[in-house]
């Protein structure tokens, strides 16, 4: 693939894909500024893992395996140079303009949880099967499933304790 088929392919998916790259950045960068060095950062390696594309992998498979090995490493390199800035959850991401407070309060919650345990939860968000999940984050499905249990019990002893609070 010569390099202006490769800037073709990597404009396709960032239209198509824009949801779940902004989804990714979201969970792993705590304000707007992160989220967009972030999401540089993914498009990046998007354009260098064009020529490794694997044909038999789903591409939204492949995306998401980019954008979370990517967030994954960023979020270990910046975390030890970066000093911990404000979160700016109430500030709507783009494509958002009137987020329901319940999403951003798991997509919070999403956030504290360590860089796999996060990457699971996504991808269960996104109604990817346990075995495509195994896949790209190279875990057994057995394992994907028991931790996407613990993560579901996790967020909901959480909501029942923020419940709890509220009353």
């Amino acid at each position: 693939m010569n390099p202006r088929q490769q800037e073709r392919q990597l404009q396709v998916w960032l239209e198509k894909h824009q949801g779940l790259l902004v989804k990714v950045a979201r969970s792993f960068a705590r304000n707007r500024h992160d989220q967009d060095d972030l999401l540089q950062e993914i498009g990046l390696q998007l354009w260098r893992s064009i020529p490794n594309l694997n044909p038999d992998v789903a591409e939204s498979t492949w995306i998401y395996r980019v954008a979370l090995y990517t967030a994954i490493s960023w979020t270990r390199k910046d975390s030890k140079h970066r000093e911990k800035r404000q979160t700016l959850a109430e500030e709507p991401i783009a494509n958002e303009p009137n987020p329901d407070p319940r999403v951003d309060w798991l997509y919070e919650k999403i956030a504290e949880l360590n860089p796999i345990d996060r990457s699971l939860a996504l991808m269960m968000l996104d109604g990817i099967q346990h075995r495509d999940i195994a896949e790209t984050l190279g875990l057994s499905v057995t394992n994907v499933g028991v931790r996407l249990h613990r993560i579901k019990k996790h967020l909901s002893s959480l909501l029942d304790q923020e419940t709890t609070d509220e009353l």
